[in-house]
């Protein structure tokens, strides 16, 4: 697909994987709408890119409804949706303690990681399909899973299990979403350089870098946008997830 003038949405594009792929698209001549919670940053990162910020809930029926309207209104129907709006709890299933994980902690990430994800595809090609787009690719929609999908880390139950959830919705969207000429593709990064592993102390990002077999180091987030202009160019890529982790297996802990 050449993004070149087409409306892209972007969810949790306010920072890390997501704010380098609205910059990417945005170069590339896209339409981008950020959709985010953060609305300070997420209004400063659209307002660079020269694009949009609307405040959506990804877990919420009615606040993705009014985004991809409120996103339409200002670019046109989205054929562009990249989901990278995520939460990443750290809790044991029984603490040192030996209390059980909190189940709305669980819930919540569920909620974000795989219902949000589920939501907003849903709403995009819902609206998508009812624009009745010519040519041989309506849209192209890329979610993002996680490594831990298949190396769930000590301490990551929820993560995991929600990121496993994403990437069994991959091949069923994609039959599900074929007969409307529309693509569905996951990424699964490894260990990226987002705002949470930023806050932690150098030493601690350099350990991380280290179980890298190659490239040894940290993931970028602009590696990730580059990996998501790629598969928007290529017609083929469909219906499935792809690790983006420098050959990473992730150890329990």
């Amino acid at each position: 697909m050449d993004v070149n003038g087409v409306a892209a949405i972007v969810t949790g594009g306010a920072s890390g994987l997501g704010s380098a792929t609205a910059r990417m698209l945005a170069a590339k001549g896209a339409k981008v709408t950020i959709f985010d919670l953060n609305a300070e940053q997420g209004a400063a990162t659209a307002a660079k890119i020269g694009g949009h910020f609307a405040a959506v809930n990804v877990a919420d029926e009615e606040s993705v409804s009014a985004g991809i309207a409120e996103a339409e209104a200002r670019h046109g129907v989205a054929r562009i949706l990249v989901s990278c709006a995520g939460v990443a709890p750290a809790m044991r299933i029984v603490n040192k303690e030996g209390l059980p994980h909190s189940l709305d902690t669980f819930r919540r990430t569920v909620e974000v990681n795989l219902i949000g994800t589920f939501n907003v595809l849903s709403k995009f090609a819902a609206r998508l399909i009812a624009a009745r787009v010519e040519g041989e690719e309506a849209g192209v929609v890329i979610n993002t899973a996680s490594v831990a999908a298949y190396d769930g880390q000590i301490g990551q139950a929820a993560y995991a299990a929600s990121k496993g959830g994403v990437v069994g919705l991959t091949l069923s969207a994609a039959r599900d979403l074929a007969q409307f000429r529309i693509r569905v593709v996951t990424i699964a990064p490894g260990i990226f350089l987002t705002p949470m592993l930023m806050g932690l102390p150098q030493a601690a990002q350099d350990s991380l870098g280290t179980q890298v077999p190659h490239p040894s180091r940290l993931g970028r987030p602009e590696e990730y946008a580059q990996f998501v202009g790629s598969i928007l160019a290529n017609p083929m890529l469909n219906g499935e997830v792809i690790r983006l982790d420098g050959a990473i297996r992730m150890a329990p802990r």
